[in-house]
């Protein structure tokens, strides 16, 4: 017994289905936040409340060498040198970028100083 005519079995359309993906995808990249905004707080010298005290500090930041007062110190000599030129914590550390720093290595030699509890920190040109 035959029940009707013998039709061929249509494939489905993928049409529809990448275009949800491309709006999904499409909503995903819209929605992500693709990197973590980060605040550096960098006082100005002429707002300071307080005059400058103590002995020089400077810190020249090169793109592989870090110099306190103009002398070559390693990255761990530079925080215990600066221990025993600071009144306080928070005494100002004035920063210097040289020979073409890149700004990646200031923001890290400042991140490092900023975890040993040093606050003041002054980025000049």
């Amino acid at each position: 017994m035959h029940l009707g005519p013998n039709r061929a079995r249509r494939k489905p359309s993928l049409t529809p289905m990448i275009d949800v993906v491309f709006l999904l995808l499409v909503f995903f990249m819209l929605a992500a936040r693709f990197g973590m905004d980060v605040e550096i707080d960098l006082p100005l010298t002429a707002a300071s409340e307080k005059p400058y005290q103590g002995p020089p500090r400077l810190v020249d930041i090169a793109p592989d060498t870090v110099r306190l007062n103009g002398a070559a110190t390693p990255m761990d000599a530079l925080l215990a040198d600066l221990g025993t030129m600071m009144l306080s914590h928070d005494d100002a550390i004035i920063l210097r970028a040289r020979d073409g720093a890149q700004l990646q290595r200031v923001v890290s030699v400042m991140e490092r100083l900023t975890d040993a509890g040093y606050e003041t920190l002054v980025l000049v040109e």
